[in-house]
C-alpha cells in the first residue's frame, strides 16, 4: 500500500515507522506549509496536520480519488463540507478524534456508563484531559467525543464547557503538561462516593497503529466511516 502523511510531525513520523514495519511504502510526505504536492502517487492519505489546513488536505485527497484518514482535530467547522464531498465524489473518508484501539473501546464504555448513570440525579459528571504542551485546540478533539457521548445518553446534560461549570453543562477542564501523549478521565462524583473511569496513553504508538488499520481497512470502500465501522464495535 502506497501511504501518503499529510503532516510530518511526531505522529506523522510515528506512523511513518509502523507503516513501513507493516509492510507498507510511503510515498509522499507533506509538512504542514506544503500546499504544492501530487497526492495522486498514493493509494490512501493519512491527514495528522494542523487545523488550518486539515479541510483543504483532506478536500484535495477526495477531489482527487484518494481516499482520506483523518486524526486531526480543531477543524469540525467543515467536518459536514467534507462528508457532502465524499458522497459527491464517491469516495472514502474516515475522520476520527481519535485512533487508539483502547480509546475506541473506552467511548464505547463512557456511553454506556453514561446510561447507567441516567437515572442517579446526585451524582455530578466532570472531565478532565491532559496533553503535551504542543498540542493546538482545547479540549481535545477525544475530550469533546467523550462530551458528546455522554449528552446523547444522560439527560442531565445537554452541552459542555472548557473549565466552566453551568446549569446542564459538561465541565471540560484541559491541562497541557510537557510529554503528555493523552490522558482522559470522567468522574461521576455524589456526595458519599465518585466513579472514575480514565484512559492513559503511554506513547503514540496506540494512536499511530490504530491510523494505519485504518487505512488498511478503507482501501476499496466508499463512503464516510468511523473507527466503530474499523473495528467492528458499538
Amino acid at each position: 500500500m502506497k501511504i501518503a502523511l499529510l503532516g510530518y510531525g511526531k505522529m506523522g513520523k510515528t506512523i511513518e515507522q509502523i507503516a513501513i514495519k507493516r509492510g507498507h511504502e510511503i510515498v509522499l510526505k507533506v509538512d504542514k506549509n506544503d500546499d504544492a504536492y501530487d497526492i495522486t502517487q498514493a493509494d490512501v492519505a493519512i491527514d495528522f496536520s494542523i487545523p488550518t489546513v486539515a479541510f483543504n488536505n483532506i478536500t484535495n485527497c477526495l477531489n482527487n480519488g484518494v481516499p482520506v484518514i483523518s486524526g486531526t482535530t480543531g477543524w469540525l467547522q467543515d467536518y459536514d463540507k467534507a462528508v457532502e464531498l465524499c458522497k459527491e465524489k464517491e469516495g472514502g473518508f474516515i475522520y476520527a478524534s481519535n485512533f487508539s484501539l483502547g480509546v475506541n473501546i473506552f467511548f464505547e464504555l463512557n456511553k454506556t456508563l453514561a446510561k447507567m448513570m441516567n437515572t442517579l440525579k446526585q451524582y455530578n459528571v466532570t472531565m478532565e484531559e491532559i496533553h503535551h504542551t504542543q498540542k493546538l485546540d482545547a479540549p481535545s478533539g477525544t475530550a469533546i467525543t467523550l462530551a458528546e457521548g455522554i449528552i446523547e445518553n444522560h439527560s442531565g446534560y445537554d452541552n459542555w464547557k472548557l473549565d466552566e461549570a453551568a446549569e446542564k453543562s459538561l465541565p471540560i477542564v484541559a491541562k497541557r503538561i510537557e510529554d503528555v501523549p493523552g490522558t482522559h478521565t470522567v468522574n461521576y462524583e455524589s456526595e458519599v462516593d465518585t466513579i472514575t473511569i480514565e484512559h492513559t496513553a503511554h506513547n503514540r504508538q496506540g494512536f499511530a497503529l490504530g491510523a494505519v488499520i485504518a487505512a488498511e481497512w478503507i482501501i476499496g470502500k466508499k463512503g464516510v466511516f468511523n473507527m466503530n465501522d474499523v473495528l467492528n464495535i458499538g
